[in-house]
């Protein structure tokens, strides 16, 4: 009994240090930069796709290529690091926010898919559901991201059901360039001054 109370402790030390310690890998950088990638999807919409209920296989593959994109280059950052560090809690928080995270990007393929394939007419719903099921990954995702990275994931949920409500309207390029840019500049801030902003400078070989 001893020896099995002795790896309880272990176990409940190391899931309390694991609560503690944040996703350190993923940087302001990456993240800022899908901000700036969804700003540039929605002037290419304007510019490229002018009735997106005429043509949802365009709407569809600008705006999940481009997460898919902005999804990779984060992914690579953060999976480099967290290999580049001495911490082996980074590679478990690491572990961790992927498996809260995935989830609700599951749902939003499956959501997409069936859209695409089965009910195009209903691209406008997309928008809003977007950005709840990205939302609801934030939250999910808290134990390991600074605390006021919640209140981006508050405002993600309130933006989609704003863009639900607006019905056809929410196919408009900024009501996913705007929340998404916002929402991804907010927490690349976020991420600088509780990560970045005193770390000191990395040592390159």
């Amino acid at each position: 009994m001893e020896l099995r109370d002795a790896i309880d402790q272990i176990t409940t030390i190391r899931t309390q240090l694991a609560a503690t310690e944040r996703l350190r890998g993923l940087r302001a950088v990456p993240v800022a930069l899908s901000g700036a990638m969804a700003i540039a999807a929605a002037v290419a919409q304007g510019c490229l796709i002018q009735h997106p209920l005429a043509e949802p296989a365009r709407y569809l593959l600008l705006w999940t290529g481009t997460a898919l994109l902005a999804g990779a280059f984060a992914a690579v950052e953060v999976v480099s690091r967290t290999r580049r560090s001495d911490s082996a809690l980074g590679t478990a928080n690491l572990r961790l926010a992927a498996l809260q995270f995935a989830p609700s990007l599951l749902a939003g393929a499956v959501v997409t898919i069936f859209v695409a394939t089965r009910l195009p007419g209903a691209v406008a719903l997309l928008p809003g559901l977007w950005q709840l099921l990205f939302g609801l990954g934030n939250l999910a995702a808290q134990q390991v991201l600074p605390a006021p990275a919640r209140a981006v994931g508050l405002c993600y949920l309130g933006s989609g059901g704003v863009c639900l409500w607006l019905g056809e309207r929410a196919l408009d390029p900024w009501a996913m360039g705007l929340p998404f840019a916002v929402g991804q500049f907010a927490l690349a801030a976020i991420l600088w001054w509780h990560h970045e902003r005193s770390a000191p400078a990395e040592v390159r070989p």
